[in-house]
Formats: C-alpha cells, structure tokens, sequence
C-alpha cells in the first residue's frame, strides 16, 4: 500500500541536530496580527543608513529597553539587531506587559514614505504563537 505509516528510529535529538529545532518547530509557529502602528525616533538614530537598507515585508525585532524617559519602552530592531526606533510610547502599553510577561512580539514592515529626510515607516505587530 502507498499510505503506510513508516516508524522512524531518528530521536528528536538526531532531528534537531540534523534540521535544526527552529525548523522543526516551525509549523507550529502562528503569528497572530494584534495592531498597525508606526516606528518612533527615526529622527534621532545614530546612524540613519539604515533606513535606506529596509524594504516593505520585513520583518523586525521587538526588544524591551530600560529607558528613563519611558518604562514601557520597546525597541524596534532590524534582524542584524541595527535599531530603527521604537514602538510609540501612546501605543506601547499593551504590549510591553505582553512582552514582560514572556510573549514573543515581532513587526513587519507594512509601509515606507519618504518625505524630504524623514522616513515614515508603518509596521504591524503580530503575537507570535506556539
């Protein structure tokens, strides 16, 4: 018969070791969408070149920042860890708790316009779920 269940004698060590665990459990991997918003700060990077080396659909990293002018500040970061800005501070609350208490939030890049030297950047921020 062609539908045959095959018993397989790899571990699921000798699995994550060979594909790797982030390819395994990729599956079941769901990004739920929670919320549009824009990145803050772009002003105000050190170094603005990175705003020329991003592109619509890319996504981004959301880190958490012990910052004295917001204490429910989060970063948003490119994947090489090169910061863009961060998440506005009337819009990260919400999120911040999330992220404090163990949920992984990630970005995409959903919108670029460039008026003169300022770059407005919408994203979307998506709960990622296991």
């Amino acid at each position: 018969m062609g539908n045959e269940l095959t018993l397989r004698s790899d571990s699921l060590a000798e699995l994550s070791s060979s594909v790797g665990l982030g390819e395994l459990i990729k599956p079941l991997v769901k990004e739920i969408f929670l919320f549009d918003t824009y990145i803050a700060g772009t002003t105000h990077l050190n170094d603005k070149t990175v705003l020329d080396e991003i592109n619509v659909g890319e996504k981004l990293v959301l880190q958490r920042e012990d910052n004295k002018f917001d204490s429910k500040a989060i970063l948003i970061l490119k994947e090489d860890k090169r910061k863009l800005g961060y998440v506005p501070e009337k819009d990260n609350a919400v999120f911040s708790r999330l992220m404090d208490a163990g949920k992984l939030l990630t970005a995409k890049i959903d919108q670029i316009e460039i008026m003169g030297t300022f770059h407005k950047i919408n994203v979307q921020i998506f709960l990622v779920d296991f």
